[in-house]
């Protein structure tokens, strides 16, 4: 069995081992997640963790963002990282993470998730390439299909077209 939880403080460092194995002891994705944390963009209720009898198995963050449209910031919610433990990798962990993070995220009133991720995945939960709504990234050189966004209102994401993600400071400075 498992559950989709709001991480606690209790949970961080076992968060952060979630984020380093998953990604291959690689630490970029863990320290992201701290410097998120630490920053106006964090959410407590967005950051979700999956939990089975072994304990905590999975951890996903959700956080704010900007899209700016001239001279105006709507804030937008992206997704990064998601981590699975690879021994539970395939499982449908990743899916419940995201599944409940886009309810809370459309529960909150945000107009929309973007991400940068695998584009034979995230389809599966509604995204398509953010240029199908006009949207750009500017701050990282990413191919068209893997910048994606799902809107979570009808039109939400289409009324901010021409406009640019803008990731928060978190996500360059570790």
């Amino acid at each position: 069995m498992k559950t989709i939880r709001t991480e606690t403080t209790a949970d961080h460092e076992v968060v952060r081992q979630v984020n380093v194995e998953a990604f291959d002891k690689r630490e970029y994705e863990a320290k992201l997640v701290e410097g998120i944390r630490q920053s106006d963009s964090f959410i407590d209720s967005l950051s979700l963790v999956a939990e089975s009898a072994q304990g905590i198995i999975g951890h996903a963050l959700f956080s704010k963002a900007s899209i700016v449209v001239g001279d105006t910031n709507h804030e937008v919610i992206v997704l990064a990282p998601i981590a699975v433990l690879p021994a539970f990798q395939k499982q449908g962990v990743g899916k419940k993470l995201i599944e409940e993070g886009l309810t809370r995220s459309r529960q909150l009133g945000f107009p929309g998730v973007l991400l940068i991720g695998h584009p034979e995945y995230y389809p599966r939960f509604g995204f398509r390439p953010a240029s199908t709504f006009g949207l750009v990234l500017k701050q990282i050189e990413v191919p068209d299909d893997v910048f994606m966004a799902v809107e979570l209102t009808d039109g939400a994401l289409h009324a901010l077209q021409g406009g640019e993600l803008r990731y928060p400071a978190a996500f360059f400075d570790n």
